[in-house]
């Protein structure tokens, strides 16, 4: 006959011990909790309202980390992998009804009538195409529900549900952007509230204070200069089309300004200067929009995707040399040995593909003053051909 196995009896501080020990071990089940887009958190409506016009939470940075993540090399195509390290991105799938499907021969790179117009393109994983605001003109505080990643472009993008409608808008996110955070867009005009907030007197100096923050949309006229910006316009009413990928940001130089007799400064011209990441100093209207902060995913380019089937993935064809292939297929193509055969290089259609043939000026070439002497010669030669 089996007998119960009885506990030994424990004394009192051992006894108090082992319950202790019990609560401290963390729970081995998961616990399933429902989340939905439309439901927002008390205390982030209350952050919105407080912080409409204040400085957003600064970033969380980890100093000690790089901000790359390689892997073990337990497979060939894990061994050269690098990723950045965005673990603050949503996991679920995207809000559905800012996509629409990318599907078609518009994936492979060809035109409305079938013909390849842009090469190595083909394949890849299905995606959907989010429609991302760049012209932001909704007024009022808009509150991140959450940071996405995007297949469509290097940078990542922010939710946003305006607090007045709640209706959900697509932006790009800025560089540090959390969920939580309240961004505004002053394209439409300066609030009633914020101009009452400093006396009815429009202060410059205020006004930057509390506007120019990170992921704000502000008019070109708005924004200090030396301010660094991301989604620049270039029309007053259009939308970005400057520095929108990852790590992308421009710098205001300059603006038309004369100080009056008090000491403020206004605006007199119609643009303004905008200095690129490429050195390029670029002129665009003092309407423009642009967005405060730099474009996120600034460790974009230092990705390595570790194997050819990754590049596939991301809908990227293999390229090949022209001298690898046959002479029907490319002007380098064919012979024996690697030769191209005695020819310049040129691209699979025959135009110089080196020297400058698509870069170099074609106006002004050899462009020379007349001089006296230069007139006169003409003059000789003229009589001698009489």
């Amino acid at each position: 006959m089996l007998q119960p196995r009885l506990r030994p009896a424990l004394s009192g501080v051992a006894s108090l011990c082992q319950r202790a020990a019990r609560l401290s071990i963390a729970r081995a089940f998961a616990t399933r909790v429902e989340t939905t887009i439309n439901a927002v958190p008390a205390a982030a409506t209350e952050t919105a309202v407080l912080s409409s016009f204040s400085a957003p939470a600064a970033a969380k940075i980890d100093k000690d980390s790089v901000g790359l993540r390689t892997y073990k090399p337990r497979t060939p195509g894990v061994r050269h992998l690098v990723r950045p390290i965005n673990d603050h991105l949503w996991k679920g799938r995207p809000y559905l009804p800012l996509t629409i499907p990318k599907k078609g021969q518009a994936k492979g790179g060809r035109n409305n009538t079938g013909v390849i117009t842009v090469r190595h393109r083909g394949g890849g994983a299905k995606r959907r195409i989010r429609t991302v605001d760049f012209e932001r003109w909704a007024p009022g505080p808009h509150l991140v529900d959450r940071i996405e990643y995007d297949p469509g472009r290097s940078a990542h993008i922010a939710l946003i549900t305006e607090q007045a409608t709640g209706r959900k808008s697509y932006i790009v996110a800025a560089d540090g952007m959390r969920a939580g955070d309240v961004v505004q867009s002053y394209r439409a005009g300066i609030p009633q509230e914020l101009l009452e907030s400093m006396g009815g007197v429009l202060d410059p100096g205020i006004l930057a204070a509390r506007t120019a923050w990170r992921g704000n949309c502000l008019p070109m006229h708005m924004i200090p200069v030396g301010t660094v910006v991301y989604n620049v316009g270039s029309r007053p009413k259009g939308g970005a089309v400057f520095c929108r990928s990852a790590g992308t940001h421009a710098v205001l130089v300059s603006k038309e300004e004369e100080t009056r007799d008090d000491g403020t400064k206004v605006m007199t011209g119609k643009y303004v200067n905008v200095k690129l990441q490429s050195g390029e100093i670029r002129k665009v209207s003092k309407d423009a929009c642009a967005t405060i902060g730099v474009a996120s995913n600034t460790l974009h380019h230092y990705r390595q995707l570790g194997k050819a089937g990754r590049s596939r993935w991301l809908n990227i064809r293999p390229t090949v040399r022209g001298l690898a292939m046959n002479a029907f297929e490319h002007p380098h193509g064919g012979g024996r040995g690697k030769s191209k055969g005695n020819r310049n290089p040129v691209s699979p259609w025959g135009t110089p593909s080196k020297g400058g043939y698509k870069t170099r000026r074609t106006h002004n070439i050899n462009k020379w003053v007349v001089t006296p002497r230069v007139r006169n010669m003409g003059k000789r030669r003229n009589k001698k051909s009489a």
